[in-house]
């Protein structure tokens, strides 16, 4: 029996910003409109469900006990407490999804993606940002979802985040949607080329 070509692995790309950023949204929509294989990986946390959110769609939601399990079991690519919660991502929702030629997005903050590019050499890391901290501000309580401490703990928590941009490979400017779509779009599309053609 003759093996064929080694199926190339897909890319893991790792996307930061603060809270009220847009990267869930903007990561959705890379996503829906890339001309490769990609896919979300999705979270497992300990934070309740926010209305809509659905769990195994959203995050994993679980307890605080099945998370820590998890943690036992080394099922964790990643995790950080944020928020006094926990997140992470489960290699399951990784792994064998790149090794079947799938790129993987983590839509991760700053100190599990710290985390990633320790454990994991090839990926492609892009913080995603406001224009300004004003911006920031507007966003998250247009929102609606946070209290004004929530939301003053989160601008505290996005100083912090912001002067982490300098160790991604990537940063670009949420100033517009579809700009800054097409920009982390475009940086992935490259990826996959690149990864293509060394395979």
């Amino acid at each position: 029996m003759i093996a064929g070509p080694a199926m190339t692995k897909g890319p893991l790309i790792i996307l930061s910003g603060p809270s009220g950023s847009g990267k869930t949204t903007v990561a959705s929509r890379v996503i829906e409109t890339s001309a490769f294989p990609l896919r979300r990986a999705i979270s497992a946390t300990t934070r309740p469900p926010r209305a809509g959110e659905v769990h195994g769609r959203d995050y994993y939601f679980l307890t605080a006990e099945e998370f820590e399990q998890r943690l036992h079991e080394d099922a964790f690519l990643e995790y950080a407490k944020v928020h006094e919660c926990y997140y992470g991502t489960l290699k399951a929702e990784v792994d064998p999804h790149r090794e079947r030629g799938t790129g993987v997005m983590l839509v991760i903050d700053v100190q599990g993606a710290a985390e990633v590019r320790r454990k994991v050499d090839d990926h492609v890391s892009i913080f995603l940002m406001a224009p300004t901290l004003e911006d920031l501000d507007n966003r998250l309580r247009q929102r609606g979802l946070d209290s004004d401490a929530v939301i003053e703990s989160r601008l505290a928590n996005a100083r912090r985040e912001i002067a982490e941009a300098g160790n991604y490979q990537y940063r670009v400017v949420n100033k517009e949607f579809d700009q800054a779509v097409r920009e982390i779009r475009n940086i992935i599309e490259s990826q996959f080329r690149r990864s293509n053609n060394a395979g």
